[in-house]
């Protein structure tokens, strides 16, 4: 396995990791869990994938198995911030405006969204390693923007796995039930400096390497059957 950190002005430099990140994020969002959010037949993306956006991906054999997406607390892109404040101010009918009790608006702190492993990684020696590098590097790209705190709106499974890999997570909010999978998520504060001891032991660190364009090849539509009406 593999990380590679980019922004918009150079994904090209990584084939098409970007495009099969967001074919990625499709399948499980909105295949999967039934999240009701923008997406066509292919990808899913809204409107947090602009020039502000960082993302983190782990390749394998140069494909995309794993991923997710950063930006500062105080980007701005339009009418839009960042993902946490606009639901406080009821712009995101899909999450409770009172998710998190204080707003956050500062260059120190940066926000991970749509953090997502691919469901075929089902051993936990492995999906762990996807997490460890995903992190890696967004850690590595908010530390170098002068960040010391991600914040993150999760699965609650995501603070167990990331206090096994060092960091001092916690929550900010109640947990909720998400009303498209029915899970249990909540905001969560991670230190950008590993504090807890580290199980396992002997992770793979991020690289942020450029991939040579022939590793990721187009993402093939499946075969599909023909579209049924919903009964």
């Amino acid at each position: 396995m593999e990380n590679v950190t980019f922004g918009l002005t150079r994904l090209h430099r990584h084939g098409s990791a970007y495009f099969d990140y967001l074919a990625l994020r499709k399948r499980f969002f909105v295949d999967t869990l039934g999240w009701q959010i923008p997406h066509d037949d292919t990808v899913e993306m809204d409107q947090y994938d602009n020039p502000q956006a960082r993302y983190s991906l782990v390749l394998r054999d140069g494909q995309v198995i794993a991923g997710a997406r950063a930006m500062p607390t105080t980007a701005t892109w339009g009418e839009h911030t960042y993902m946490l404040r606009d639901a406080m101010v009821g712009k995101l009918s899909t999450i409770p405006q009172d998710v998190i009790a204080t707003e956050i608006t500062s260059p120190r702190v940066w926000e991970c969204t749509r953090l997502v492993i691919a469901p075929d990684i089902t051993a936990m020696a492995d999906r762990i390693q996807c997490l460890n590098l995903i992190v890696d590097g967004l850690v590595d790209t908010a530390e170098a923007a002068g960040a010391d705190q991600l914040i993150s709106l999760s699965n609650l499974w995501l603070l167990r796995a990331l206090r096994q890999l060092g960091y001092a997570a916690d929550l900010l909010g109640k947990p909720y039930v998400n009303a498209d999978d029915g899970h249990k998520y909540a905001v969560m504060a991670i230190p950008t400096e590993r504090s807890l001891p580290v199980v396992p032991r002997d992770l793979p660190r991020a690289t942020h390497l450029p991939q040579n364009m022939p590793l990721h090849a187009p993402v093939r539509s499946p075969v599909r059957s023909p579209v049924r009406s919903p009964v």
